[in-house]
């Protein structure tokens, strides 16, 4: 390490922040590689006396500098946090495992009581969890209260070894006479899917005392939300539910709702973007009509709810004095139904609860059978090379002017228009396209103009999901549009890079564009793109320039991040 960049690490730690028994190294962004490169770092902590929280998120921390690290805590019996959240920067997938084992072994040989540890942002994967599944199982953990795991890529293999090692902590800690007692469990972004998720379920179980359960953005269907809903009526103490942007359908609503009556606790719920459907909004409202007195904040946002059971939820909240907030946007109330919506909450002196309904899709006037299509959509995943059949619906019948007689008339709903998706997309609207969605999105962009084209490349991957069948729709609509742009000889590559990262924030205009907010599908959908031979190769190091440098939003995608870093290398 050269002399002045040790000098600048010697000034970094000299404004490292110590306070009640805390020891600090947040956002330092220390490239720790070597031992020589955490001297300093080791010195800080050995010298700390009554150490009880060690910060390291917002570094880079290679194997040879963890396995010093953790021989430094080899001596902190006292220590209770570890916030090692984005400390992985960088990192090669397979340098993950045996740092997080040297980390955890330096906690072991403490004898260290963990309330808290927070491992997340790194992107480590499955193989990520085998790095600390033998300190989750040691006496460690036995005191463990919060395990935050947000945005690591467990996958559903990370998910079943994560429930395992829960279950093993559980088993060995109540053979000592205290079992596990953990309350905050948050694994958002995880692609855990059904199985993961069912697997964690039977964790949740066992241990039952959670009160908070945080797993947004999962890829999980009805079978595993039942199974959550299950473990969770026999977690009384629950206050906070968060399981946004998974798919429950009526089954998954209407199980989540029973369990909802069995929870005394529960003050917020957060199924926005879930796809409960007007029927699982009905079951929803009925539970919390019975009951949730402490109910504080209630998110049923974009979920195909339509007017009348919109108003049953809200006739549901008429008794919640400790109400706060009800997010019923981006539904189909129609103007008509959101007038109606906020003239029944202000009967109750509620209105200020109710959030803004400025994305409501409007009044859904198809005649369609909720029933039929959960039925299409909630069908197994084909496998590979498997071709998806759909079940032949029934006619309906309508009454013939003429004859008196009924006429079979089609049942199942009009397509999606393209221009609909394009204004308000959505994962739904873009399967609804049908196969053709890549070509009529293709052909509705005017693909010499590269600012329209970022504009749908950004509306396209907006709606990505790690559900296979919304991944591949959304990866061949990015490959029909991005390869009639790119294989034009008029089209401005560098023009749609430069544009591209000023909608992403990722560079600095002076037009006054708003940046997108969450960055995760466009990540996921460039990390699809680059690897595509229409992709010109020549744009990779300017991206890559972007993508490595520092930015909030980034940070908060690591996973997708990493793995469009990874890609981008070998390109």
């Amino acid at each position: 390490m050269a002399s002045e960049d040790i000098a600048k690490l010697a000034e970094t730690l000299a404004k490292t922040q110590v306070a009640g028994g805390q020891l600090s190294f947040k956002g330092k962004s220390l490239k720790l590689n070597t031992a020589e490169d955490a001297k300093d770092v080791i010195k800080e902590i050995e010298d700390f006396h009554g150490l009880e929280a060690l910060r390291l998120e917002g570094n880079t921390v290679g194997v040879e500098a963890a396995r010093v690290i953790a021989k430094a805590l080899e001596k902190k019996s006292e220590l209770k946090r570890c916030h090692w959240s984005d400390m992985f920067t960088g990192r090669l997938r397979s340098e993950i495992p045996p740092a997080l084992i040297s980390l955890g072994e330096g906690l072991i040989t403490a004898g260290a009581q963990l309330v808290e540890l927070d491992l997340s942002d790194n992107a480590f994967g499955p193989d990520g969890v085998r790095g600390f599944e033998a300190l989750l199982k040691s006496s460690t953990c036995f005191t463990l209260h919060e395990l935050k795991l947000n945005n690591c890529g467990m996958g559903v293999g990370g998910g079943k070894i994560l429930a395992a090692a829960l279950t093993e902590c559980h088993r060995k800690s109540s053979a000592q006479g205290k079992p596990l007692a953990l309350k905050v469990f948050m694994a958002g972004r995880n692609r855990l899917e059904n199985d993961g998720a069912t697997a964690l379920a039977e964790a949740f179980g066992i241990i039952g005392t959670l009160e908070e359960v945080h797993m947004p953005q999962n890829g999980i269907n009805h079978p595993g939300v039942t199974a959550l809903a299950q473990a969770f009526a026999i977690n009384p103490l629950l206050r906070v539910i968060n399981l946004n942007d998974n798919t429950f359908t009526e089954k998954g609503a209407v199980a989540m709702a029973k369990t909802l009556k069995a929870l005394r606790q529960v003050e917020v719920i957060n199924f926005g973007d879930c796809l409960v459907r007007s029927k699982g909004a009905v079951a929803i409202a009925d539970a919390v009509h019975g009951g949730l007195p402490k109910l504080k904040e209630l998110n049923l946002s974009f979920g195909e709810i339509k007017r009348d059971a919109a108003l049953s939820v809200a006739e549901a909240v008429a008794d919640k004095v400790e109400l706060e907030k009800l997010d019923l946007n981006g539904n189909n109330l129609g103007e008509e139904g959101c007038e109606q919506l906020q003239e029944v909450l202000d009967g109750f002196n509620m209105a200020k609860v109710l959030a803004s309904l400025s994305d409501d899709e409007g009044e859904d006037d198809e005649d369609e059978d909720e029933d039929e299509e959960e039925e299409e959509e909630e069908e197994e995943e084909p496998q590979p090379g498997e071709q998806r059949e759909r079940p032949t619906a029934p006619p309906r019948k309508m009454l013939d002017p003429d004859g008196g007689e009924p006429a079979p008339v089609l049942s199942s709903p009009p397509p999606a228009d393209v221009s609909t998706f394009l204004a308000f997309p959505s994962p739904e609207k873009l399967l609804r396209l049908g196969p053709k969605s890549s070509v009529l999105i293709a052909q509705q962009t005017d693909t010499s103009d590269p600012e329209k084209v970022v504009s749908a490349f950004l509306k396209v991957s907006s709606v990505f999901k790690d559900e296979a069948t919304v991944r591949s729709a959304v990866q061949d609509a990015v490959d029909t549009l991005m390869k009639k742009a790119f294989s034009s000889s008029s089209f401005n590559s560098n023009a749609f890079l430069t544009r591209l990262l000023i909608h992403m924030g990722l560079l600095k205009s002076e037009d006054k564009i708003k940046a997108i907010a969450n960055l995760y599908g466009p990540l996921m959908a460039l990390n699809h793109m680059v690897q595509q031979e229409y992709f010109p190769k020549a744009l990779a190091p300017l991206l890559l320039a972007f993508v490595t440098k520092p930015n909030g939003a980034l940070e908060s995608c690591s996973f997708a991040r990493h793995n469009l870093l990874q890609t981008l290398y070998k390109v």
